[in-house]
């Protein structure tokens, strides 16, 4: 149905772009109680963009480049968030999101995400993958920010359904931001009667991580998760293991408590290890992202684009630490300072 009025819509447009606006906008209000009136409407928009001059593309783009109130709020933002001042944050939110619609929201045609770089929609399409029709969410409209630091924001306030309801937002539009799952996660820490979600939740994140500080804080969810089980040999494996990745006081602390209810707990990394492995738990960053860091930054590379190639350098030294890829990252430095 929604194809065969496209069509139709499509098939009736010719070279004068002054009529076809003019015919587009007839269409909208014929259509205007449609089923898929969303979808339609959505289409001929596009339609429209295509019938505007150059100059009259500029403009748009340039008013609205300049009106960006989600960017205005996440900046006013940030100093109170810095500075621990949730609270003063939170009120701003709220107020905000009660009179907030949406421009970019999925329908029964397209979906909508945003990527922070090619990796991660390298991830989405092999795990993941588009249902409907993929659109981008531009950058300045920054909804993932938007709604992942209002869910950390009710998270930190205890207002657990609503953290939850904003923070999987967040999530449709990032499915594979190993970041916002854990944040997630922390819900299910406190506010639920099992940890079978927060293990699950965890073990995604671990499959998307690329970070070394998120891939050590799924380790430290796991290793929690095992205290809980009253596993603690697991545990111990498990928060030794991400001081690999990042040497954190939490982990630390963590350790000594286990440490503490078992005075003669020692364990060398290969003995973590072989525990870690014995758990079916995936051990460091997954093979996949660093064959497609590999990828990207060789393809990158070959096209003498050194600044994203070194992007992407930086980003696989940062979990291999290999010395080979710290030599493509001073090749790559040595190309920027010639250009």
């Amino acid at each position: 149905m929604y194809k065969e009025i496209i069509d139709e819509i499509k098939a009736n447009l010719g070279e004068n772009n002054d009529l076809n606006r003019k015919y587009l906008s007839s269409q909208i209000e014929k259509y205007k109680d449609h089923p898929y009136n969303m979808e339609i409407i959505k289409e001929i928009s596009r339609m429209m963009w295509d019938c505007l001059s150059e100059d009259e593309k500029n403009e748009f783009i340039q008013i609205s480049h300049e009106e960006t109130p989600i960017m205005d709020l996440l900046n006013d933002l940030s100093y109170d968030i810095e500075s621990g001042k949730y609270d003063v944050a939170l009120n701003k939110m709220d107020k905000f999101m009660e009179n907030f619609t949406p421009i970019f929201e999925d329908d029964k045609v397209s979906e909508y995400h945003f990527f922070t770089n090619p990796l991660e929609e390298i991830l989405f399409n092999t795990y993941i993958g588009a249902e409907k029709e993929l659109r981008y969410i531009p950058d300045n409209q920054p909804l993932l920010d938007l709604y992942y630091i209002y869910g950390f924001l009710l998270l930190e306030d205890q207002q657990y359904e609503k953290a939850e309801l904003y923070l999987k937002k967040a999530i449709k539009i990032n499915p594979v931001s190993s970041r916002i799952i854990l944040e997630l996660t922390e819900i299910f820490k406190v506010h639920t009667y099992t940890y079978n979600e927060y293990y699950i939740r965890t073990i995604d994140a671990l499959k998307y991580a690329y970070y070394p500080h998120d891939i050590a804080r799924c380790y430290r969810n796991l290793g929690y998760y095992y205290i809980e089980e009253n596993q603690m040999k697991t545990a111990m494996a498990l928060f030794m293991y991400s001081m690999e990745y990042d040497l954190s006081p939490i982990a630390y602390r963590e350790i000594k408590y286990i440490q503490s209810k078992n005075k003669e707990l020692e364990l060398s990394l290969d003995e973590c290890l072989e525990i870690i492995e014995n758990k079916n738990i995936p051990i460091g960053a997954n093979p996949y992202i660093i064959e497609s860091l590999e990828k990207l930054a060789a393809e990158y590379e070959e096209n003498k684009l050194f600044h994203q190639a070194e992007y992407f350098y930086n980003l696989l030294y940062n979990i291999t630490e290999e010395e080979e890829i710290l030599e493509k990252i001073n090749d790559c430095n040595k190309q920027l300072n010639n250009i």
